[in-house]
């Protein structure tokens, strides 16, 4: 994209990173950032937004801007601004409520409110402290608090004067520098709420984990946004990295994954010029063909996209359990699942209705399919394991004086379990036998054999890895690995892994906080799928009657979506797949 240049005044914002390199930045503001006669005249007045919840004991000074043409009767767009007291200023450097005016009455954007927040700043108790300074603690860490703050407690109080649209297409955010970050995991957090991104002179190094999105985004699911980049080659290049490096690196990744982007590089330092200078024309592409819906695109190099299939997403199974659990299929490609709390097993037909296949359960949490045909159960309040027929109900006990959680069944009728309570991993064998096979990981969860039933897989939900083992003939272990290496969300000491499942190519399926993530033999994570609308994910299983359908338990509900690849059950004869791309 070829914009002109323009050079404004220095970014009026405060950033407390030194080093920046000597450049030119003879940017000047065009026509567009300056009034127009006849033009309408916007107002901005300040918005008090009280103490914040999500960031307990900070304040945020805020500004809002009204446009000549909002009428209370019809929703308005809005655009947010972080670092808000930089931009909402007429005569400052940027200038965006004098941009706004031009561009809303030539028809380039939408009837637009501003946003101008302020990161937050705990008070000191006394005169001889400190404020505690949020801005980098609020901007520059990934997860979903800033867009929590932004969703639950800035909007709402602005909603409680102006008509604010609650479509996400409607919605655009932007910053600078930290802002400039803020921005953008707001938006990947929350599409549902944030669309349209501006980002200029990004922090997206190693300050607090921003250095990880051009990596996430590659194998991310990709998301409904559009981004504007802006950076300069003599940007910050310190202790936590290169900016503008980082800048190309996001704008490969986002190519790459198929979203829709663009940039401008220039050859400027770490200040607003630049971005200020192109303002204007970076609003007219952020909202053009305003009124078309915005979509996730897809790009087939993502190696996620052999797993997706088009056009398909999660969609609803069951819902109104306490806690959903150890989904498995029939022989028939049907699925069953759990509810531990209510102590009820249920069966999703094949017809897609879910009907009670059995109660007082003793708590059947983790389940899998036998080779008999039969439902093995991980029975945690009875200290069991127990086994269904499916067409009698007869329930038949296996084991007991256990802890079990979830268990896996190989087609010679081999069991192991996990026993997270005791931190341990148990076998047992078809006459009953049993034993401890493992201990000492940190929560031993989800647990699968792989497609040639050689290895054992288990997820430690407390650790970043699943753990590989070879089995050996007695059903002991060997050659334990730390093998499969899983990202972790922002803050998070573990991964959340849960449930595995495999497909016919030897790829892994974990369950995970961030996503499912799926990785190939190698222990490498291809690709992360989205998770479904409440954003939960507990247990997983490969079902339907061509195995294509990966069926989801995730607190309350069940869901299910179709995929490209077809999956393994344990209970049927081993099957070796191709050896993977090392």
């Amino acid at each position: 994209m070829q914009l002109p240049r323009h050079v404004p005044a220095l970014l009026a914002l405060t950033f407390s990173l030194t080093g920046l390199a000597a450049a030119a930045d003879d940017y000047q503001p065009g026509p567009d950032s300056s009034s127009k006669p006849g033009v309408p005249t916007g107002r901005e007045e300040k918005l008090e937004l009280g103490l914040s919840r999500i960031f307990p004991g900070a304040s945020h000074n805020a500004s809002v801007y009204i446009p000549a043409q909002y009428d209370p009767a019809k929703p308005a767009c809005l655009m947010i601004f972080q670092d808000g007291g930089g931009y909402v200023s007429r005569t400052g450097s940027w200038r965006v409520p004098v941009v706004f005016d031009n561009l809303i009455a030539a028809g380039e954007m939408p009837v637009t409110i501003g946003l101008f927040i302020d990161p937050g700043v705990v008070a000191p108790p006394n005169e001889q402290a400190l404020p505690r300074f949020n801005r980098s603690f609020e901007y520059d860490g990934l997860g979903p608090a800033y867009a929590r703050f932004l969703i639950e407690e800035a909007i709402p109080e602005l909603k409680k004067k102006y008509n604010i649209s609650d479509k996400p297409d409607d919605r655009a955010i932007g910053g600078a520098s930290s802002g400039a970050i803020a921005a953008f995991t707001a938006a990947w957090e929350r599409p549902d709420a944030f669309r349209r991104v501006f980002s200029t002179i990004g922090t997206y190094v190693g300050l607090r984990g921003g250095n990880e999105y051009p990596t996430l985004i590659r194998k991310s699911e990709p998301k409904p946004l559009r981004v504007f980049l802006q950076d300069g080659s003599n940007d910050l290049n310190i202790y936590g990295g290169d900016w503008f490096n980082a800048n190309q690196a996001m704008l490969s990744a986002l190519t790459f994954s198929g979203y829709d982007v663009t940039h401008v590089w220039g050859d400027g330092g770490h200040t607003g010029k630049q971005g200020s200078a192109i303002l204007p024309d970076a609003l007219r592409w952020l909202w053009r063909d305003y009124g078309t819906a915005l979509a996730p695109q897809r790009n087939d190099k993502q190696p996620l996209m052999k797993v997706l299939a088009p056009g398909q997403d999660w969609q609803l199974v069951a819902e109104g359990c306490k806690f959903t659990e150890g989904p498995d299929a029939a022989p028939d490609g049907s699925v069953f699942f759990s509810d531990p709390a209510q102590q009820k097993i249920f069966h999703v037909l094949p017809d897609g209705k879910v009907s009670l296949f059995a109660e007082n359960t003793g708590g059947a949490d983790g389940m899998a399919f036998g080779p008999d045909g039969r439902l093995y159960a991980a029975c945690n309040q009875e200290r069991s394991i127990a086994a269904w027929d499916i067409k009698s109900g007869t329930r038949s006990v296996i084991a007991s004086d256990l802890d079990p959680n979830d268990l896996t069944v190989a087609s010679n009728g081999n069991i192991w379990f996990t026993d997270h309570k005791n931190r341990k991993v148990w076998h047992v064998a078809p006459d009953g036998t049993k034993k401890v096979v493992d201990e000492g990981l940190s929560l031993p969860n989800g647990i699968v054999l792989s497609p040639d039933q050689s290895l054992l897989y288990v997820a430690d939900t407390k650790g970043q890895f699943v753990w590989s083992w070879q089995i050996n003939p007695d059903g002991t272990l060997a050659n334990r690995q730390a093998y499969f290496h899983l990202h972790l969300p922002d803050a998070a000491t573990g991964s959340g892994a849960d449930g595995l499942a495999t497909d016919t190519t030897g790829s892994l399926y974990v369950a995970t906080s961030l996503g499912i993530q799926y990785c190939d033999q190698a222990g490498r994570v291809n690709g992360i799928i989205s998770l479904p609308p409440n954003g939960r994910a507990a247990n997983l299983a490969f079902g339907g009657p061509n195995l294509d359908t990966l069926y989801l338990t995730a607190g309350d509900k069940v869901w299910k979506r179709q995929l490209q690849v077809k999956g393994v059950r344990p209970a049927n004869p081993p099957l070796k797949p191709e050896k993977p791309r090392l």
